[in-house]
């Protein structure tokens, strides 16, 4: 049994995530870390929302709030829209905890004294019209490398290149719209990366376990040289800065910089389980403690994987302690909606509390999943969202299931018949079962989900070819031992099914289950073929499912254009 910690990257708190924040990070993080748990491992998963810096202010002004009480509330909003989405971490925390104020602290105070953090006066952009300095989220213009017109002052979202809000064409505020602004002195902290780079480069070179996609990028940063990063903002809701247990002079109307104490988060939130729950935190993140036993997989979009491969690597290497570094890291592309972005704050796209009045959270599982950006960019549209799930879950899975169920409770009394023994057919699903069921482990131990989801479609696909092999309704009559026969094998198979599609649809397969009179949650099947095929033996009793998954109609497709937007494919 091994030990292994998963995170996602944190949701931001600024309103409920669209489905491309979920298909990016959380869903992939908590389907493998389902199937992790199948296989017996000791599984932690931890999760949080991302609360400050200038869009969470932000947010809570446009909604009239202040930053606090709106960040209380849409965490409570952001945890249960997860559960409902069957996201089973063990902890769901928030950056704005005491805990995680007094780890980014400590951190940043171990950083200076080993000579990584220095004092400097930079220059920021100053609104006139709005009193203030503007932090970068507060700023936007035309981003010099691309021209896109809405470029942030942090970053671009069209070309991701990493920006300072001074660097920007034509700015303007995002508070006022005014562009009155001039460029001022500032003092704030920087985080020395460039003193540190070789340490960070040599790290991401002797790291094996990540996705070409993932170092690619992390060498990209490094190939270009890395620049000193401020660690502090001109902001009132964040992370205080301090030094020797006071404000620090100078800073006091300071923070730090979200990017800074967002991934200490992680850390934050392992220790508020602990503490929830008696257990102990250290063994699973300070190697002089038992972590080096840990396997840590981290889970994040594509624009996410420079600040976890270079800035909270420089971070706890630069920190001198024997903390738990990442060992395999999992990127995403962007799901697309219609060629553009998915947009929290455009308000573009499908978001999940959406989602979820139109159809159960595994419709939305499944087709994230199997159809997810996970090696390119994957367009969202409705047209393929209906034909995709109306194929796999209710042809493929759904029909095998109600087709085997109904037909045995209707003829068999709802009991596993005995009689007939394994022939040509039963040899054929044994090699077909061995094969999908090694594929399916094998995919999801590398990360691979859409090939894990289309093993998982072979499988329940191979039921119903099996059904049809052996038709067992077409002999009820004239050979009752062979129909039995096909209904016991075709039964064990259903069982089979639901046990490989508990990480990616969970209740679907709890349903199945229940028809079957098993328990709730079954391990990852082990054993031959030929044993897993005959582990409910004659007398097991079942019963009919009901409808698993109801087929998407045309006019709810229609309706949902009309409110979402988006058109039918030609």
């Amino acid at each position: 049994m091994a030990r292994i910690l998963v995170t996602s990257a944190l949701p931001y708190i600024n309103g409920v995530k669209h489905l491309g924040n979920l298909a990016g990070s959380m869903l992939p993080a908590d389907v493998y870390a389902r199937f992790m748990r199948l296989q017996g491992h000791e599984v932690l998963a931890i999760c949080a929302t991302d609360e400050h810096g200038a869009p969470a202010e932000l947010a809570a002004a446009a909604v009239g709030q202040d930053v606090q009480t709106y960040c209380d509330e849409q965490h409570d909003i952001q945890q249960s829209i997860g559960d409902q989405f069957g996201l089973s971490w063990d902890y769901f925390g928030r950056t704005s905890s005491a805990r995680n104020a007094e780890m980014t602290q400590r951190f940043a105070i171990t950083l200076e004294k080993n000579g990584l953090i220095a004092e400097v006066v930079e220059q920021q952009i100053y609104s006139i019209d709005d009193g203030r300095f503007l932090p970068d989220r507060y700023v936007e213009g035309i981003c010099p490398d691309c021209g896109f017109e809405k470029a942030r002052g942090d970053q671009c979202d069209n070309c991701g290149r990493l920006l300072d809000p001074i660097e920007l064409i034509e700015p303007y505020s995002t508070v006022s719209g005014s562009r009155n602004l001039q460029v001022r002195d500032t003092r704030h902290l920087q985080l020395r990366q460039t003193v540190i780079e070789e340490r960070v480069r040599a790290w991401v070179d002797d790291s094996d376990g990540w996705p070409k996609f993932a170092k690619s990028i992390a060498c990209k940063w490094l190939n270009e040289g890395l620049r000193d990063r401020t660690i502090t903002r001109d902001l009132k809701w964040g992370v205080p800065v301090t030094k020797d247990g006071v404000l620090r002079e100078g800073f006091e109307d300071k923070v730090f910089y979200v990017w800074f104490d967002a991934p200490i988060g992680y850390i934050s939130a392992t220790r508020e389980w602990a503490e929830s729950t008696g257990r102990d935190w250290e063994c699973w993140w300070r190697t002089d403690k038992g972590a080096e036993d840990v396997r840590y997989v981290q889970f994040m979009g594509k624009d996410n994987v420079a600040f976890h491969t270079v800035s909270f690597p420089a971070t706890l290497l630069g920190s001198e302690e024997p903390w738990k570094t990442v060992d395999a890291l999992k990127a995403f592309n962007w799901l697309t909606w219609y060629g553009g972005k998915f947009s929290t704050s455009n308000k573009r796209g499908v978001f999940m509390d959406q989602a979820l009045e139109l159809l159960p959270a595994d419709y939305w599982r499944w087709y994230l999943t199997a159809y997810g950006p996970e090696n390119s960019d994957a367009q969202f549209t409705w047209d393929h969202f209906q034909i995709s799930v109306n194929k796999d879950l209710a042809d493929v899975l759904g029909n095998f299931v109600n087709r085997i169920l109904k037909f045995g409770a209707s003829r068999f009394d709802g009991v596993t018949p005995a009689g007939g023994k394994p022939g040509e057919a039963e040899a054929w699903l044994a090699r077909e079962v061995e094969t999908r069921l090694q594929a399916i482990a094998s995919h999801y131990e590398a990360m691979e989900f859409r090939k894990a989801a289309a093993q998982t479609r072979a499988l329940w696909a191979a039921g119903n070819e099996y059904l049809t092999k052996v038709e067992p309704w077409a002999h009820f009559r004239t050979d009752k031992d062979r129909a039995a026969l096909g209904v016991r094998v075709g039964i064990n198979l259903v069982r089979l099914c639901a046990i490989v599609a508990q990480p990616i649809i969970p209740e679907a397969a709890g349903k199945i289950f229940k028809a079957l009179e098993l328990k709730a949650r079954h391990p990852w099947p082990r054993g031959t073929a030929a044993e897993l095929l005959a582990a409910l033996g004659p007398g097991h009793g079942f019963g009919p499912v009901e409808i698993l998954f109801a087929k998407v109609e045309d006019d709810q497709i229609s309706a949902w254009v009309e409110r979402f937007g988006g058109a039918p494919e030609p």
